[in-house]
């Protein structure tokens, strides 16, 4: 919950501040403005729940801020405190539904008592308009769904679903067919950040239903307009609008004011260009929603200002734009077998680390970043951490789940809906983490070391370059005690002996060919120093490499 503090004095507004037991209240941030003028941005922006206000202020003062808030945020709770006795002052909050009017100066106990009133009064009346939307919601619910179903099949089809046409007129009042031009525009709760997403983690349909109303409420106004849920895309809000392109972005505007209010965050549009109707609506909202994934997450949106002078960012994303192209962008599926490893060494860092770096080298190779593209990383992390749990024993199927929550956020975006990068890395690094759990569980479960083998199969692919025990360490990010231990474990030999070996076997099958010189063949399996893989291969086969090319052109010709 969050309160404002109103005060043209500085001094005013901290012995407020000190006075008030914020958290026993539930208040967990406290703002503060100079006059009312400053009050109504704060409002707008960040919605508190509580405002604490002086009534005399130089410019706009406290009279006119709550004739402000009355008007544009009613469910406020107000407090006046104020050095005024004035009873036509008290009068004017009573009648603008103050819940209190406190004398300077101020006493503790007063102000706590009338916060702890004014919180418990917005509290109720939060419960009750949760439960008359639950109710509305559950009304909606009994109502057929043939409207939305219809109109999911205009933008999806129009030829499959002109027929159906006298029936949508006559319940939606659409325009008669071929009477207008309709464009469509398009917004998603994937294009919302995670803190919106999970505030509603259980209550998806509770965000959806309050987006739709603000919208539906924005359009009745007109006439021109109609908002539906597609039901195939469940997150998209569709708005089918036949007033002109210039009175839609008004809509939007109005839109947007609404989801400031009721969400604390705007939305952003993608729009079609206009075209018969019905038949060039399906054209318009495929354009329509092309374009909102395709904005970019890194650039400014575009900016409208209000005839109220309240500042409302409105992305509007038009059709028009074209496709960033991808043969630039940086593919998850290059770093699969980097990223596998750092996930198999259970370490947090470490995988915070290579999710960061691999994010940083992503961002360098695109000037812009879109929506698609993150969409598709997201996706390409959800399939290759699902591989990777395929070869988990069945014993462990099911448990600790890499999946993302279901009120995790799609794009890792801000409170304006652009670009965040320390959300991104944020979530990346959380996804390796839990994937590193399950497969730390399954290893748990499993008969085999599959981390070791893992190193033994790097070394199987990658003897003949020079391999320290330190460089396997830095691979693999385990600590170098811990790889000896265990694959002495799981092999019988140590690490340098393993490799040895391997260089030998490969050696021997070398020797073979008579037009290759031994320093040739000492290079090619990992020895630079023809000497030193002279005496390695006298100690594992008891004769010299000369000796042994000797014997096999022997026992060829015998």
């Amino acid at each position: 919950m969050k309160a404002l503090i109103v005060d043209d004095e500085q001094h005013g507004r901290a012995a407020i501040r000190l006075l008030v037991n914020w958290q026993e209240h539930g208040i967990t941030e406290v703002l503060e403005a100079e006059d009312g003028g400053r009050a109504i941005q704060l409002v707008t922006e960040e919605a508190p729940q509580i405002v604490i206000t002086d009534m005399r202020m130089p410019g706009y003062d406290g009279t006119r801020l709550m004739d402000w808030l009355q008007a544009h945020a009613p469910h406020t709770k107000v407090l006046v405190v104020s050095g005024h006795d004035d009873f036509g002052l008290v009068r004017h909050a009573i009648r603008c539904g103050g819940t209190d009017y406190i004398l300077k100066p101020v006493e503790q106990d007063e102000i706590n008592e009338a916060l702890s009133k004014a919180v418990a009064a917005w509290e109720a009346e939060e419960q009750q308009r949760s439960r008359l939307t639950l109710q509305a919601i559950e009304v909606n619910q009994m109502r057929p769904h043939y409207a939305d179903k219809l109109l999911t099949e205009l933008v999806q089809s129009p030829a499959g679903s002109i027929s159906a046409l006298p029936r949508l007129a006559e319940e939606l009042r659409l325009p008669p067919q071929g009477a207008a031009v309709c464009c469509a525009a398009v917004l998603s709760l994937a294009h919302l950040d995670e803190a919106v997403l999970a505030k509603y983690r259980a209550k998806r349909q509770l965000l959806s239903f309050t987006i739709l109303n603000i919208c539906s409420e924005i359009l009745e106004r007109s006439g021109a307009g109609i908002a539906f849920r597609h039901l195939e895309n469940t997150d998209e809000v569709v708005i089918l609008y036949w007033g002109g392109l210039d009175m839609l972005q008004e809509r939007l505007n109005a839109m947007n004011t609404g989801f400031c209010m009721a969400l604390g965050r705007r939305m952003h549009f993608g729009i079609g260009p206009a075209g018969p109707f019905p038949q060039g609506v399906s054209a318009s909202y495929q354009a329509a929603r092309q374009a909102l994934w395709r904005r970019s997450l890194v650039h400014t949106a575009d900016a409208l200002h209000t005839t109220d002078g309240l500042y409302v960012a409105v992305g509007l994303h038009y059709a028009e734009r074209s496709a960033e192209a991808q043969s630039r962008a940086l593919r998850l599926t290059d770093a699969e077998e980097k990223l596998r490893l750092v996930v198999l060494s259970g370490q947090p860092d470490r995988m915070a680390a290579a999710a960061a770096e691999w994010i940083e080298e992503a961002v360098s190779r695109l000037p812009d970043l879109t929506a698609e593209q993150m969409r598709s990383w997201s996706r390409e992390l959800d399939w290759m951490l699902g591989r990777w749990l395929d070869d988990r024993p069945e014993d462990t199927a099911g448990e600790d789940p890499v999946q993302p929550d279901a009120a995790a956020a799609v794009l890792p975006v801000d409170e304006e809906g652009m670009l965040s990068l320390p959300v991104w890395k944020s979530s990346f690094a959380k996804r390796l983490q839990a994937a590193g759990r399950a497969l730390a569980l399954a290893r748990a479960h499993a008969p085999e070391n599959h981390i070791i083998r893992d190193i033994a199969a790097y070394l199987d692919a990658h003897y003949a370059d020079e391999i320290t025990l330190q460089d396997i360490s830095n691979r693999f990010y385990l600590s170098r005690e811990y790889i000896s231990r265990k694959f002495k474990q799981e092999f019988g030999v140590n690490l340098s002996e393993y490799l040895s070996r391997l260089r030998i076997r490969q050696a021997k099958l070398l020797l073979l060919n008579p037009r290759l010189r031994l320093q040739q063949i000492s290079e090619m399996v990992g020895y630079q120093d023809e000497k030193y893989f002279g005496k390695v291969f006298k100690k594992l086969e008891g004769i010299t490499p000369g000796e042994y090319r000797k014997a096999g052109a022997e026992s060829i010709q015998t």
